[in-house]
């Protein structure tokens, strides 16, 4: 049996061992400093599991696609796609209950719930996409992907326990995973 390739894409300083790490910025344990939107430095169908935790906001929406098609591409046949990402509904439920203790913005930051709502949502200004689950679902399958399930966190429908590994930030998120 061969081993399992998986790739941690937008791992940040999240760089996890045993995964191959791909990030914008250089960094320690960084494997492949790179932008996605100009293609990962991987060959076709050579990764059994790819994970992404809060990197796919970070891309402007008409680039959604096209990064979520590289990863397929990357993908071997069967091959998944797990992604955390925040959860525009509940911050906003967590918004309509006044739930301040949701929100991961000190006061110093923002002070009423609506700019905390705001400032998380947009993360000081990094996130240029919002997600709700059938946006997700939707740009998944556009990308080519045959399947999208939604998952909850530290949960899988796949065979590879591991791929949970990297699930954080639970309340939050949203969690999916997509088939090739």
């Amino acid at each position: 049996m061969s081993e399992i390739r998986r790739l941690n894409w937008g791992c940040g300083t999240d760089a996890g061992p045993g995964w191959i790490n791909s990030d914008i910025k250089e960094g320690p344990n960084i494997d492949l400093p790179c932008d996605i939107r100009d293609g990962l430095p991987l060959d076709d169908e050579t990764i059994d599991y790819a994970v992404s935790v809060h990197a796919l906001p970070e891309v402007p929406i008409e680039g959604q696609v096209a990064v979520l098609s590289e990863l397929r591409r990357v993908l071997k046949r069967g091959g998944v796609l797990r992604l955390a990402l925040p959860d525009l509904l509940k911050g906003v439920d967590a918004y309509r209950r006044g739930d301040r203790d949701f929100f991961l913005i000190p006061d110093e930051d923002a002070l009423s719930l609506g700019a905390k709502l705001v400032t998380q949502l947009v993360w000081y200004g990094y996130s240029r996409t919002l997600f709700v689950p059938d946006f997700v679902e939707e740009i998944a399958l556009a990308a080519g992907f045959r399947e999208v399930r939604h998952v909850a966190f530290r949960q899988t429908t796949t065979e590879h326990a591991g791929i949970t590994e990297l699930d954080n930030r639970e309340a939050e998120s949203l969690f999916v995973e997509a088939f090739k």
